[in-house]
């Protein structure tokens, strides 16, 4: 079977096909059908599913192309996805929301459907949860946000913590004061705003007091007024840390907690905050809690392999516990 779609710039093709047309062959592979551009248009080859999926997933893509955006393999694989669950209308709503512009003029937006709802989510919400593994985003849209408020003057600071729970390192060991020895706990916030503000910018508002990025720990005593504060890698608090941090919030103010649940370094006998707070907290009018998983992560495809391996690996583990019972 041989389905047409048409092409209407040469521009679309060059994006769709991506560099030695790695794009296509992906979608190739994945769908076991050949692809060729002939006379302004893609001819798609195969067994009569494989070319209505493959023509599917084209077609979302060229939706993509169409509104600007550059098609990675990241693109490809997260439109494959969506074809296979039946969701590929989807793929327009990625295309709409700009949070910010970084400082090299870069728009930064949602890349799936999970991502966009979490942010629409910290929009609406004076407190959003977002849980997920590694790489779908979590800091860096919440960073954009913070960013985003302040450049609208929505808010007068933004506050970046952590926690400063070491993960088989001791913090003593480290050189320097204090302030070097939790600056390497609290790198990726910094580097998320280099990113959106520039490092010259970002100097500026710190020396303000606009901006402030600290250990969790300096929270305590505190009541935040009309600030945008971001507790990252919250899977490491205690449960009384995270009613502490909970119990800073002002006036005026937005919150946003991100951790992944998988990745606790607390001692084994210690129950994580971010954990107790979801189930707490998943009825209270105002905080809004977004679950994110393997298929909104943004980074390389083997992060998205690893963490699904693990995740397999888990659920046998818990089948065989419960087996034993």
């Amino acid at each position: 079977m041989e389905q047409r779609i048409s092409i209407e710039r040469m521009e679309q093709a060059v994006n769709l096909f991506g560099s030695f047309d790695e794009n296509i062959h992906l979608i190739e592979s994945e769908f076991s059908v050949t692809v060729a551009n002939r006379e302004g248009e893609l001819r798609v080859n195969g067994e009569p599913e494989d070319v209505m999926l493959a023509a599917k997933a084209l077609t979302a893509l060229l939706t993509l192309s169409n509104r600007g955006e550059t098609i990675s393999e990241q693109n490809v694989r997260y439109v494959i996805g969506l074809v296979r669950a039946g969701q590929e209308d989807k793929v327009g709503e990625l295309t709409q929301d700009v949070i910010c512009i970084s400082a090299k003029g870069r728009p930064v937006k949602p890349k799936t459907i999970g991502q966009k709802k979490y942010v629409e989510s910290i929009f609406e919400n004076a407190v959003t949860i977002g849980v997920g593994p590694a790489g779908t985003g979590k800091t860096y849209l919440a960073v954009a946000a913070a960013v985003a408020a302040f450049r609208e003057r929505k808010i007068n600071r933004i506050i970046l913590t952590r926690p400063a729970v070491e993960a088989g390192e001791r913090l003593g060991f480290l050189p320097g004061d204090l302030q070097s020895k939790v600056d390497p706990y609290l790198r990726p916030l910094y580097d998320a705003l280099f990113d959106m503000l520039g490092a010259e910018t970002y100097n500026k508002y710190l020396e303000r007091g606009n901006i402030e990025v600290a250990p969790l720990a300096y929270m305590r005593g505190r009541t935040l007024d009309d600030s945008f504060i971001i507790l990252d890698e919250a899977q490491n608090t205690s449960c009384e840390q995270m009613k502490m941090f909970l119990t800073r919030m002002g006036f005026g103010s937005k919150m946003v907690i991100t951790g992944d649940a998988t990745q606790i370094d607390l001692p084994a006998d210690k129950l994580s905050g971010l954990k107790q707070a979801v189930r707490v907290l998943k009825d209270v009018e105002g905080v809004g809690i977004c679950e994110l998983n393997d298929q909104d992560v943004v980074r390389h495809v083997m992060v998205q392999r690893i963490i699904k391996a693990y995740k397999d690996y888990e659920d046998a583990k818990n089948r065989q516990n419960k087996a034993r019972r």
